[in-house]
């Protein structure tokens, strides 16, 4: 059976970016497990179970699946896996990420295995695609560096933060995802004139934010090679 881990920050995941792909690799067979950096359950961002914000259906959705998936509610610290034990490991996005997910050395371990290694994939969604601009490849380059990818762009961050950088909750943002990729050589393309954007480069996968969180999860089952439900 296939396999894939989950990286979910404690910090403010985003519920659909997570959801999504963890019940689509559900319902296609996949076993799947969940880390988190302390091995602590993942904090949800209450804005993406904000009816207002993402309607009442995928809120109840994600509420659901995050106070009731046994796997959510009983992680494994981040530095007691390996990629090499998964077909796959998925980084979940949100705002969070920046303050945790993407500044922690296993984590990005965790993908540079996954990418560099002999057969696992690697699926990066909306601001864990940040992620990248911190992992370093085997060679000691930057992982992302001439790989196409997508992922939260500027435009989209310029509606959400203030002119301090500041987030809705007060927090500052430390960075933004699109900079800090370009910055570290990857070939950015968030495809704004689409209503989804996933990008498959070699071993790496990556999604530009909610709405494209379920073709992502599509995307890696074909990359997988799984056949994926009716």
């Amino acid at each position: 059976m296939p396999s894939a881990l989950f990286v979910v920050s404690e910090e403010g995941y985003w519920g659909e970016e997570c959801i999504e792909p963890l019940t689509t690799l559900t319902d296609a067979g996949l076993d799947i497990e969940v880390a988190t950096p302390s091995g602590d359950p993942p904090v949800l961002d209450e804005r993406s179970v904000d009816p207002d914000e993402v309607g009442e259906e995928t809120a109840a959705e994600v509420r659901s699946v995050h106070e009731n998936d046994e796997r959510l509610n009983d992680p494994t610290p981040v530095a007691a896996v390996d990629a090499a034990d998964y077909d796959a490991v998925v980084f979940p996005g949100g705002h969070g990420t920046e303050w945790d997910i993407n500044q922690d050395s296993d984590a990005r371990r965790l993908l540079r295995d996954a990418v560099e290694g002999e057969s696992g994939k690697a699926l990066v969604v909306c601001h864990a695609v940040g992620i990248l601009a911190f992992t370093r490849s085997n060679d000691g380059g930057f992982l992302v560096e001439g790989r196409s990818v997508t992922g939260f762009p500027n435009e989209w961050e310029e509606g959400i933060v203030d002119e301090h950088d500041r987030m809705p909750d007060g927090r500052k943002l430390p960075y933004w995802v699109q900079a800090e990729v370009i910055a570290a050589g990857g070939d950015w393309d968030a495809e704004l004139d689409s209503d989804t954007s996933v990008t498959v480069d070699g071993d790496l996968v990556t999604a530009r934010g909610p709405p494209s969180s379920a073709e992502a999860a599509r995307t890696l089952l074909e990359e997988l090679g799984v056949e994926q439900p009716a």
